[in-house]
């Protein structure tokens, strides 16, 4: 790829996640990321399951796919992405940006990962060719590994650190206040939280949080 289509091409932020459910921090990310990252557009990929972790209260695709797309509506330049959802199983992110590339080869594509995922990179499926064609930047996570800040000046090249400010909001305390039985209102967009209380969804019952499969 020459250096004028790098230049010119369409910069689309790859961020990834659950998204269970998605909230305002996540929104509020994106936002920042679009500037701190030279970003035209972030598109939030909604994933199936994330290969390091096995989570018993996953609500079912279709569903997480609704509260993103709703989430998202009024924000132009965030966009859901489904493209995982129709990929083989587990979903590997080197799988699904050779994917992106194929269908939309006049982008360029960003991965936006935390420094908790950053600091177990070298674990990811193919995390080399990652590397090696794609851009990363690193946003930092308030929660992350033994490891404790991530050293900018330790990135290796294409590898670049946000700063972007630290939003302690997290899908497990939504959840939580949703079990509960306590107001989410604060916490994610208003058209989540009406889907969320009128489909029962994160309920203490458990078959709730599995989605509606009847």
């Amino acid at each position: 790829m020459n250096q004028e289509t790098i230049t010119t091409a369409r910069q689309i932020g790859f961020f990834g996640g659950s998204f269970n459910p998605i909230h305002n921090g996540h929104i509020a990310l994106a936002r920042s990321l679009l500037e701190a990252a030279g970003l035209d557009e972030v598109w939030f990929v909604v994933s199936p399951q994330n290969p390091f972790k096995q989570n018993s209260d996953l609500l079912d695709d279709a569903a997480r796919m609704a509260m993103v797309t709703a989430a998202l509506e009024g924000e132009p330049r965030l966009k859901p992405c489904g493209v995982e959802l129709t990929m083989p199983r587990p979903s590997y992110t080197w799988h699904t940006l050779c994917r992106l590339r194929s269908e939309h080869p006049g982008l360029q594509f960003t991965l936006l990962i935390g420094g908790d995922n950053w600091e177990r990179f070298d674990r990811w499926y193919h995390s080399a060719d990652i590397l090696a064609t794609c851009r990363i930047v690193v946003y930092p996570r308030r929660a992350q590994g033994c490891g404790g800040p991530i050293d900018a000046g330790s990135l290796p090249g294409g590898v670049t650190m946000a700063d972007t400010p630290l939003i302690d909001i997290s899908s497990t305390e939504v959840r939580r206040r949703v079990a509960e039985g306590l107001p989410i209102d604060t916490l994610v967009p208003p058209a989540v939280a009406a889907m969320i209380s009128k489909q029962g969804w994160y309920a203490a019952n458990a078959n709730a949080c599995r989605g509606n499969r009847s």
